[in-house]
Formats: C-alpha cells, structure tokens, sequence
C-alpha cells in the first residue's frame, strides 16, 4: 500500500501539544501536576514526541523472540538435581542452571542425560577450585560461572584472600573464557537504577582491566561477558535498563577490543515481594519476566511466587515455568524482534540512564575504582542511602505493595506457613569489608503482623 494514511491532518510539534495539556490544566502547574521525578533523578514527561529527536533512534542489537526459558537448581545432591533438570527440560525449561555450593559435586552425574547440543547448561560455582574446573567437560553449551568481587560484595571476604582469588580467576578466564557479573545483587540491596548500572560497569571493568594483563587481543574476542540482573516492577524503567546495560558494555568492551556483545541472565527481583498475600507475587513476577523479554535478555529464570516462605517444590517451580511457557507460546513475545525499539519514551529513557550510569562509572573510576570504593566502604553506604530512601516511601504508602501496605487482608495468617526464614540472616563473622546485604521492602512490616497473629 502507498498511500499515506490521515494526510488530510496537519503534523502536531511536541510545543503545541504541550500548549493545549497547559490550557486543559486551567491553571494548575504542568511540572508539579505531570512530571514524575524519580529516584534515579529523570523527570519523566506525560509524552514524548518524534521532533525531540535530532536522529531516528539506532536498532538495537538485541533479539527477544530468541529469549530461552531457564530454571534454576540449587545442587544438594547431584543426582537429585539431575533428576529434577531432566524433568524440567521435558516441561518447557530451555536452559539450566546449576547453582553449585561445593566442589564434592559430580559433574558427570549432574549431566547426565542432558542434550548440551539443544539445552545449554550454566555452572555457578560458589567456590573457587582448579581441581574441579577439571572435570567440567568443553562444551560451547557448558557455561561456568565465578564471581570472585561479588563474592567480596555479597560476604565481605575474598574466596581464600586476594591473591589468590586472582590467581584462580585468571585460571578460569583462560580456561572458560568467560567473566560472570552478580548484577541482581545491587538491586536486591536497593541500589536505584543508575546506581546498578554504573557498579555492573565498573565491576565488569575491574575484570576488564585484569584481563589485559593476562589475554592476547584474539583471545579476548572470543570473551564472553555475562550479567546476571535482577529485574523489578517499573516496568518500561527495566526494559530501558537492560537496553542501556547493552550500550554501556558496549562501549567499555571497545575499549579493550574485546567481543562487543553480553549475555544477560535476567531473574525477577527479591526485593519487592511479600509473604502476606503471596498470590500477587506471580502478578509482580510475570510483568517483571515480560521487561526482562522486551529489554532483550538472553535467558530468563522466574522466581517461584512461594520461594520466600516455602521449601523449593514442584508445584511452585511449575506455575513459574509455566508463566514465562504463556509468554512464549500464547502471549507471542516469541514473535517480534526488538519490539521496544524506536518507542520514544523507553528511548528516552534508555539514553538518560546510560548517560547518568556512565557520569557515576567515570566518578568511581577516578576516585579509586570499584574495588578500592568497595574496601572504603563507599559504595554500600550509597546502596544504603538508595534503600533507605525507597523504604520510607514504603512506608509513607508512596510506593505501593498491594496486599502489604495497600488494601492487607487482615485474616491473612502467615506464622503455621513458613518453612523456611524468609527475613536477612545475620551472620556475625569477621569480614574484610562491610557485606551488601539484600533486603526486602516488606520485612519489617510482615515480622510485625507475624507477631501480631
């Protein structure tokens, strides 16, 4: 068809629209009455328009329909573990993640029985041991995940000491190729937006800048950079993150000639879900799983609504699969490449956070850098003010958890149900530096209604 659709109605420029809201406003002020200031510091506008544009926005390299749907398995006991990915794998799951807290683990019974060819399999080691990367066969569907600074951020202690933390991961990088970023870590905390941007950037960079030291350039090109984020409510913000996350490691790769794209791991976040009228958390989980789809991650595993208060179960494992199988296969998300591209206002946003992230990357980087801001201390004592401020708006009812501080039920009865403690640990041990601790808006709240029962 090559004829222009509504050409009979004059072009509308962005000042125009402006113009007319004023007017209907009859008075009341357009920046106090519709202009939302967030926490990351962006003022988002009731609407965006093409003429605030000097360039059409360039297409992104990310592919949505290509996302896989991933489950996440904490390995007691590898045959066990095994048994319940094989079942997975023949109920929908697409990748598998094998959380691995020793090195007394199997990897051949842990495998068993699983196509590489067809269903890639990640390794996130909670240790560092040369022995064991031994027995991991060489398979391109085989990813081994370790962490050694988040690690340091999540418990205040390297693995073993610096030294030899870095020896071990220059033992893995040059045996896996890989570099594996706990990116959901700032989010749980309650870092904003901005915030889990740059400390991804400037964690990604203390490898970087490691790297250099130990790889060739044809080496590093074949380095593959996975973030695992963790993905919260504001729905089109976190489609925007995950798109500007690409762009800024983009550019920090260039710098050290390494392979330009990253794999993101995304998983539904902690911190906004509740143990009282548990139910809402699939209805947080399935719009988080959906930004995780639009802003391009590679894989994504959803958190079973339960997991706060139950022990790891079959049921709940199923109804998060099964969430992100209705995306898929009956909500079309497999359907459209880059369907958020060229959306002004999730363009817009995309810009604007890179280039506040990148302001706070270069800021850390010349005063010290990652590693050393983390010994100061510098960096938890601004995901602190970030949590404090987001948890008095809780409280305040500025940010709402239905169920919790909005419409609660009261004859919701929670103590007879818990299985497992669903509140932060406090593990009074020795550390290096002060631990990121993660920790979920309602805590407080619920213990209260917990003793109140």
């Amino acid at each position: 068809m090559n004829k222009t659709l509504f050409n009979e109605f004059s072009d509308v420029s962005s000042k125009q629209w402006k113009q007319k809201i004023q007017a209907d406003l009859k008075g009341a002020d357009y920046n106090d009455t519709l202009i939302w200031h967030t926490n990351e510091g962006i003022d988002v506008k009731p609407f965006y328009h093409a003429d605030e544009f000097e360039t059409k926005p360039d297409v992104s390299g990310a592919q949505a329909c290509n996302f896989k749907i991933g489950q996440s398995i904490y390995v007691a006991n590898a045959a066990l573990s095994n048994q319940s990915a094989v079942e997975a794998i023949s109920k929908g799951a697409e990748s598998i993640e094998f959380i691995i807290p020793h090195k007394e683990i199997p990897i051949s019974d842990l495998l068993k029985n699983i196509d590489l060819s067809t269903t890639p399999v990640h390794l996130k080691l909670q240790f560092l041991s040369s022995e064991f990367l031994k027995q991991i066969p060489n398979h391109e569907s085989l990813v081994v995940h370790s962490d050694i600074i988040g690690h340091l951020a999540r418990t205040g202690n390297w693995y073993d000491n610096l030294k030899s933390d870095h020896e071990g991961f220059e033992n893995f990088v040059q045996q896996f190729d890989t570099l594996s970023i706990d990116v959901g870590l700032y989010q749980n905390a309650g870092a904003q937006m901005v915030q889990q941007l740059a400390y991804a950037l400037c964690h990604v960079n203390e490898y970087l800048n490691h790297c250099d030291t130990i790889l060739d350039t044809a080496s590093k090109q074949h380095l593959k950079v996975i973030f695992n984020v963790a993905v919260g409510s504001n729905y089109f913000f976190e489609i925007a993150k995950l798109r500007a996350l690409r762009k800024l490691y983009a550019s920090l790769a260039k710098l050290y000639d390494c392979h330009l794209e990253c794999v993101i791991t995304a998983m539904p976040t902690r911190r906004n879900k509740t143990i009282y009228d548990y139910n809402t958390n699939m209805l947080r989980t399935t719009t988080e799983c959906m930004s995780a789809i639009l802003g391009g991650a590679n894989t994504i595993i959803n958190r079973p609504y339960d997991d706060l208060y139950h022990k790891r179960n079959d049921f709940g494992d199923r109804i998060a699969r099964n969430q992100l199988l209705i995306l898929k296969n009956e909500s079309y998300f497999d359907k459209v490449n880059n369907p958020s591209d060229g959306a002004y206002y999730i363009e817009s946003l995309s810009d604007q956070l890179a280039e506040k992230a990148l302001e706070l990357f270069k800021d850390i980087e010349k005063n010290g850098g990652f590693l050393s801001q983390l010994k100061e201390g510098t960096i938890q004592k601004k995901i602190k003010e970030s949590a404090a401020k987001e948890q008095e708006q809780f409280e305040q009812g500025a940010y709402v958890l239905l169920g919790t501080n909005k419409h609660p039920n009261p004859s919701d009865k929670m103590k007879d149900h818990l299985e497992i403690y669903p509140f932060v640990k406090t593990n009074p041990v020795k550390t290096l530096i002060e631990p990121i601790i993660e920790k979920r808006l309602a805590e407080s709240m619920e213990q209260q209604r917990l003793n109140n029962e």
